[in-house]
């Protein structure tokens, strides 16, 4: 696996990576137990986000006007698909034993180290602080929520449904960088292009999406560019 170290201004980095999605899971092919269920939802969530990232955020724009149920639906899996992309790192180190670090070409493997063990240990802490408590709220919602909710046909009780989203989000999160922490076996590659992108955040807009175009082609990194967009520029 293939984690690169990207330089968000002169002394700040993020870690990110593009792995295949999960393997496509089938709707109707709904599992017994509660447990089952819920990790069944959350695959099919996650499935249709990926879908909806490789198809691009107005690729169901044309057609009929949706309705109101239409427009959040299409919101939800828009904020799903982007919880996603920040959080798939994590969740692909769960099944990883070895993993290679691409950094700027300045840096040094201790340095590297230095810094994903520490972001790793960050995003475990974070990320079990908040399994907890979303677990909290998804339980308080489902148990005072859910009767009214069963009163209405056809209508999701959608504030569990967040928490339960965020609660199973949290939990790969942290196995994952548990994983990176203890027992994936770390080595590193100079990369140059990464060194460019420290001077990005700087530049005019127009003059930032030319250069992010060039180096996320020559790193064969689809989704780099959004990534940098979202994270380093606003940092």
């Amino acid at each position: 696996m293939d984690v690169f170290v990207i330089p968000i201004g002169r002394e700040k980095y993020e870690l990110y990576s593009e792995q295949p999605a999960e393997a496509s899971v089938r709707p109707d092919a709904v599992p017994e137990g509660f447990v089952a269920k819920l990790r069944h939802k959350f695959a099919v969530l996650l499935h249709d986000a990926d879908e909806r990232r490789r198809r691009g955020p107005d690729a169901d724009s044309e057609g009929e006007p949706k309705g109101w149920m239409g427009r959040l639906q299409d919101r939800t899996m828009a904020w799903v698909a982007e919880r996603v992309e920040e959080q798939r790192l994590l969740w692909n180190l769960r099944g990883e034993t070895v993993a290679v670090a691409a950094h700027p070409q300045d840096m040094t493997f201790e340095q590297v180290m230095l810094l994903i063990r520490g972001t790793l240990k960050q995003d475990y802490d974070r990320h079990r602080r908040w399994m907890i408590i979303d677990g909290i709220l998804f339980v308080l919602t489902f148990v005072l929520l859910g009767p009214l909710f069963l009163l209405i046909p056809g209508v999701a009780n959608l504030p569990a449904a967040y928490f339960a989203f965020r609660t199973v989000g949290h939990f790969l999160s942290m196995r994952g960088a548990a994983q990176g922490l203890h027992r994936v076996e770390w080595t590193s590659r100079p990369c140059p292009p990464l060194t460019e992108l420290r001077e990005l955040g700087v530049l005019e807009p127009e003059d930032r999406y030319e250069r992010l175009h060039d180096i996320s082609s020559r790193l064969r990194l689809q989704h780099l560019s959004s990534f940098f967009e979202r994270v380093a520029v606003q940092a």
